[in-house]
C-alpha cells in the first residue's frame, strides 16, 4: 500500500439503541441461533451473504459485503464490558466516557481532539453532524462544531462587521455569565462561542467548494455521511467526525425496522466511501460503527431485548479486512441472562484506533491499558500540522 503522508482522520457513526448483532452477522451454521430466532427475525442461510462457513451478514447489508469483499472492513466479535447494566443511557454513557464503574464527565473522542489540537487552533478539529453533540465531544476547553444541517450551517456568518459579532457573543456571555457565575465561565462561554462562529465560517466555505457525482439518498444517514464528505473534501482540518443514527432499539416490528435501518447505513457507506475515492480522499480515512449493546439471543416474538456483547464494524483503505475475536457462545449454558458475554473490552478497540491509527497515547484517554485487536494495516508515515 501507498505511504499515507496525510493526517489521519476517524469518523464515528453511533448506532443508537442497541443493534442486533446476532443478525448483523448471522451464525448461519449454528443450531442454537435457528432454535432462538423463529418466524421473521431468522435470517435462513441460503440468504446469508456470507464471510466465511460460519458467518454472514444481513442480506439487506449488500454494500457492506462488497467492502468486506474488497478487503476494507474489519468485524470486532463479542465486544462489550464487563457486568452489562442493559441500559441505553448508562451504557452510552459508559461507551462514551470510557467509565464503566463511575458516572464520567469526559467523553474519550474529546480528549482525543484535545491531543490532536492541543492549543485548540482549529475550531473544526472535531465535528459533529448531529442534533444534539454527543458526551464523547464534550470536554471543558475543548471546542467541537455541531452541524445540524451542513447547508444552513452559520447563518450567523451573514453578520459582515467583526464589531457587532464580537458584541453579540459579549451579550451571549454576559447573560450566561450572571445565571451561573462570571470569570472563568464567562471567559469559556465567550471563546465557545467565538469559535463557534470561526467554524460557521470554515465550514460554510467547504460547503460551498463541493462538487460530487454521488447521488446520495435522502434518508437522515445519507444525508450526514454526505456532509462528512463535504467537509472532510474541503481539507478544512477536521480529524475527528461524529454522528449517528437512532432507531435500533426493536423490541417489536424489528423485521421492517431493522432492515430499512441497515439498507439505509450500508447504502450511506457505500455512497461515502464512492464520494471519497472521486476525491482522491479516502486513504487517511477510517469509519467505526458502534452500538451501546447487543441484543438478547432469544427473540420475543416480532423483537429483541436488550443484550450485552455486540460487535464493531471499522472501514478504509488502511483496515486490515476481516473478522478479529471470538464471536461469543450462543449455548444456553454459557449465555448470562439470556445474553451473550462480552469477550473484547471495547477500550481495547479503542486503543487500536487512538494508538495504530491517530498514533495517540491510548492509556489517558481510555483510563487504561486494554488488548487491542489489530486491524490497522497502514497508518500515516508523516503528520501535516492542523
Amino acid at each position: 500500500m501507498t505511504a499515507i503522508t496525510k493526517p489521519p482522520v476517524f469518523v464515528v457513526l453511533q448506532l443508537t439503541g442497541g443493534n442486533d448483532y446476532l443478525n448483523s452477522v448471522v451464525p448461519y451454521t449454528d443450531p442454537y441461533y435457528y432454535d432462538n430466532r423463529k418466524g421473521t427475525l431468522r435470517v435462513e442461510a441460503e440468504d446469508v451473504l456470507k464471510l466465511d462457513a460460519e458467518f454472514g451478514l444481513h442480506p439487506c447489508m449488500k454494500p457492506l459485503h462488497e467492502i468486506y469483499e474488497r478487503g476494507d472492513m474489519a468485524i470486532i466479535h463479542g465486544v462489550g464490558y464487563p457486568n452489562s447494566p442493559r441500559s441505553h443511557f448508562r451504557s452510552m454513557d459508559i461507551w462514551h466516557t470510557c467509565e464503566p464503574d463511575t458516572v464520567g464527565t469526559e467523553g474519550w473522542a474529546a480528549r482525543a481532539i484535545r491531543e490532536l489540537d492541543p492549543e485548540g487552533e482549529n475550531p473544526v478539529t472535531g465535528v459533529n453532524i448531529g442534533q444534539a453533540l454527543p458526551r464523547a465531544l464534550v470536554l471543558p476547553g475543548v471546542s467541537v462544531a455541531s452541524v445540524a444541517d451542513l447547508s444552513s450551517y452559520g447563518l450567523l456568518t451573514g453578520i459582515e462587521v467583526e464589531e457587532k459579532r464580537t458584541r453579540l457573543l459579549q451579550r451571549f456571555a454576559n447573560m450566561y455569565g450572571k445565571a451561573i457565575g462570571t470569570g472563568a465561565v464567562n471567559d469559556y462561554l465567550a471563546r465557545t462561542g467565538l469559535d463557534a462562529l470561526s467554524g460557521a465560517d470554515i465550514l460554510k466555505r467547504g460547503l460551498a467548494s463541493y462538487e460530487s457525482t454521488i447521488e446520495y439518498g435522502t434518508d437522515e444517514i445519507s444525508r450526514a455521511m454526505r456532509d462528512i464528505a463535504t467537509i472532510h473534501t474541503a481539507d478544512v482540518g477536521t480529524r475527528v467526525f461524529y454522528t449517528q443514527l437512532i432507531g435500533f432499539d426493536t423490541h417489536a416490528a424489528q423485521q421492517p425496522t431493522f432492515e430499512r435501518l441497515w439498507t439505509e447505513v450500508s447504502r450511506a457507506i457505500s455512497d461515502f466511501w464512492d464520494d471519497l475515492r472521486e476525491h482522491d480522499a479516502d486513504d487517511n480515512v477510517v469509519l467505526f460503527l458502534f452500538s451501546e449493546f447487543g441484543r438478547r439471543v432469544r427473540d420475543n416474538g416480532s423483537g429483541t431485548d436488550h443484550g450485552a456483547a455486540g460487535g464493531c464494524f471499522v472501514m478504509g483503505p488502511s483496515v486490515a479486512g476481516g473478522m478479529y475475536g471470538t464471536y461469543p457462545d450462543r449455548k444456553p449454558e454459557s449465555l448470562d441472562q439470556g445474553d451473550m458475554i462480552p469477550n473484547q473490552d471495547f477500550r481495547g478497540v479503542y486503543s487500536t484506533i487512538l494508538e495504530d491509527w491517530l498514533q495517540l497515547d491510548s492509556i489517558p484517554i481510555v483510563n487504561g491499558h486494554f488488548e487491542k485487536p489489530r486491524f490497522i494495516q497502514s497508518a500515516p508515515t508523516e503528520l501535516s500540522s492542523v
